[in-house]
């Protein structure tokens, strides 16, 4: 499964993997693929330089990414404490009282919230990288659109690579502009931030916009039969997330998260910016249905909510409060039925592709 980009990279498979988790990053590299790690939960550089350094012992000498999420316009002299103080109180009190409503217990006193979307903040995304520049990553990928001008240079001086994702053919063309390497099609059905065009229309027609640049097709593909598909609309590798959340590598510590993913149908999620203020698709709870009632007071803009709910979230999640624990994931959630290694789901998908190349030679007569 080897294209011009995958083999630009020195990787077997071109399936590139994103996850917040290093171990499920580093065993997708290992299987042959292209693992990238999400850097957004990295509050710390001394944590990102730990699991880089753990990235470094255990790849085997394999190229790996990372991801990041920043804006393209450089804001300065904004701190984090600015952004609080422009969280209404009615807001602070509408997630009281649904945390009220469902009896989710308080963290211990002096006990910090486990989970902070600072890595929205420049500032953070920024500090990540004075670290990971210092790693030989080979790929720097963007959630937010094209990173900074200057962000681009500093990778393209050390040989990296830079992506970012894309919802549309007119947001490809303005990362082809802004001299990127590497577009990630996005697709409507995929976890997380996305657009409203299904991965089907959106593929081909960002592969025309931005050639001859390389694109990588995502969103509601966890099959090999999927990653074939997206390589016959054009794109040289596929994108992959959500169906990693279910392996055994990843470090999700909630049982009840895993049986609900793996008890999920693909309508059983929503696009909702319940989490981070930008529309991201997750597993429809209680928490989105409550975001997203109109009688509510509706969320409030990056990167305002994730400051919002970031306490909010860490206790359902530690105490697991199972009508609103969710996750973003995407619609091929239906096909996360079981738990299994990642070495297990990279030999399914590539023995897929093979099936389904295979059909279609049948199909144009070449057996």
């Amino acid at each position: 499964m080897k294209t011009e980009l995958s083999t630009r990279l020195g990787v077997e498979h071109a399936i590139f993997g994103f996850t917040p988790f290093p171990a499920v990053a580093a065993a997708i590299t290992r299987a042959g693929g292209f693992g990238v790690l999400g850097a957004v939960r990295y509050a710390a550089g001394e944590d990102l330089a730990r699991d880089l350094d753990w990235m470094q012992e255990h790849t085997d000498g394999k190229p790996y990414g990372l991801d990041v999420v920043m804006p393209a316009k450089k804001v300065e002299g904004v701190s984090e404490a600015d952004i609080e103080a422009m969280i209404p109180q009615e807001h602070r009190a509408f997630v009281a009282e649904t945390l009220a409503k469902h009896g989710v217990p308080e963290l211990a006193e002096g006990e910090a919230s486990g989970w902070r979307i600072t890595g929205w903040l420049e500032q953070v995304a920024r500090s990540q990288l004075d670290v990971a520049f210092d790693y030989p990553v080979k790929l720097l990928a963007n959630a937010l659109g094209s990173p900074p001008a200057d962000v681009v240079a500093r990778a393209h001086d050390r040989g990296i690579l830079v992506a970012a994702l894309a919802g549309s053919a007119r947001h490809a063309l303005h990362h082809k502009n802004a001299g990127l390497d590497v577009v990630v099609a996005q697709g409507y059905e995929a976890g997380g931030h996305t657009g409203e065009i299904a991965s089907m229309v959106l593929t081909p027609e960002v592969v025309e916009a931005v050639d001859p640049l390389p694109v990588l097709a995502a969103g509601g593909i966890g099959s090999g039969e999927q990653i074939a598909a997206g390589l016959a609309l054009g794109a040289q590798g596929v994108w992959l997330g959500s169906i990693w959340l279910t392996t055994e590598e990843a470090e999700l510590h909630s049982a009840a998260l895993t049986a609900k993913l793996l008890a999920a149908g693909s309508g059983d999620t929503v696009r909702s910016r319940a989490l981070t203020g930008k529309p991201a698709r997750q597993l429809r709870t209680a928490w989105t249905d409550a975001w997203d009632d109109p009688q509510g007071p509706g969320p409030l803009p990056m990167p305002l909510q994730g400051l919002l709910v970031a306490e909010a979230v860490s206790r359902i999640q530690k105490y697991e409060v199972e009508p609103l624990l969710g996750t973003p994931v995407g619609q091929i959630v239906g096909r996360m039925t079981s738990t299994r290694s990642v070495r297990a789901v990279f030999d399914d998908l590539t023995r897929g592709f093979e099936r389904a190349i295979d059909r279609v030679n049948r199909i144009a007569g070449r057996d």
